[in-house]
């Protein structure tokens, strides 16, 4: 089994654990732990196994790098794969005694930095899904046996003409958000319409399903949703909004740059990363590849933490 470590609250860390499971092509012997109450929609996960972080941790450091040991230690997992957060979303990761990959987007990386209290852990392979700035970038290359860049390729979705016409809002975020989002929607002279698991609207997930018949697509500068766009570049408006953590400020400038320059460039694309050896690349993906663990057979899908934090 391969355990997919993504706790943030939102969406886009589930998107992204399908995409990267879904690249790799362990979906069928992974588990995702979360804390993301999106987690409950079976469209968001689809079939893949659901740890859920008990709410109690939120916010203990300490409790919850307990809970997650006694987790790998109750499961023995192949690998463990960290999103976002190379040491988790508090600092709380340390070794587990199992291989650690890491899937790294652009992160605030000074705020993060204050987080740690100690050096990152040692990491096999950092999937690099998107450009990282300096510091970022420098931490990892001192952490991690490798650095390979990794295009991301969602499960296959049906086309939907739901949204066909209109300037299609996609965000998970908070109100004020999505009504700053309509506003700019509203100002290409379309129809708006909002897209979001839930939502009153348009109740649908993958919204991406929906870029393809929408007369625009308005999104906020996260991870996904610029990196779901970038195909209907022509038609897509965004408007990148605070984050502790996550830089959308520097993602929407980065799109701005390429896409100014794109008839300069061969791919015209902000998500190419880097060119990876096919040497290099093959050896981070071999334990992907290789047959599952026993433990597979006998995971059952769970809605409940396995365990409590240990006493101690």
């Amino acid at each position: 089994m391969i355990l997919y470590y993504a706790i943030g609250g939102g969406l886009g860390h589930l998107v992204r654990a399908r995409a990267v499971l879904h690249t790799l092509g362990v979906s069928d012997r992974a588990a995702v732990v979360t804390a993301s109450r999106f987690a409950a929609d079976r469209r968001v996960v689809d079939d893949v196994p659901v740890i859920r972080v008990p709410e109690a941790l939120d916010g203990d450091r300490a409790a919850l790098w307990r809970w997650l040991a006694d987790l790998v230690a109750g499961l023995r997992p192949e690998r463990l794969v960290v999103d976002a957060f190379p040491a988790g979303v508090l600092g709380e990761l340390r070794d587990p005694g199992v291989p650690i990959d890491h899937v790294a987007r652009l992160v605030r990386w000074s705020r993060y930095a204050r987080r740690l209290d100690r050096p990152l852990p040692r990491i096999d392979t950092s999937f690099v899904v998107e450009p990282l700035r300096g510091d970022q970038r420098s931490a990892l290359v001192a952490a991690s046996a490798r650095m390979v860049p990794l295009a991301l390729v969602d499960p296959p979705a049906p086309a939907r003409g739901d949204a066909a016409g209109a300037a299609l809002v996609v965000h998970a975020g908070p109100e004020h958000e999505v009504r700053a989002l309509c506003a700019l929607a509203a100002s290409t002279g379309y129809p708006v319409r909002v897209a979001r698991p839930g939502g009153e609207d348009l109740d649908v997930h993958p919204a991406s399903a929906l870029f393809g018949s929408a007369a625009a697509v308005v999104t906020g500068a996260g991870f996904n949703a610029m990196r779901q766009a970038e195909p209907y570049r022509e038609r897509h408006r965004y408007h990148p909004f605070p984050r502790p953590l996550d830089d959308q400020v520097a993602r929407a400038e980065l799109a701005r740059r390429v896409r100014l320059l794109d008839d300069q460039r061969a791919d015209g694309s902000a998500w190419a990363t880097a060119s990876a050896s096919p040497e290099r690349w093959l050896q981070a993906i071999q334990p992907y590849s290789q047959p599952p663990a026993t433990s597979v057979a006998t995971y059952r899908p769970v809605t409940e933490p396995l365990t409590r934090p240990s006493p101690s």
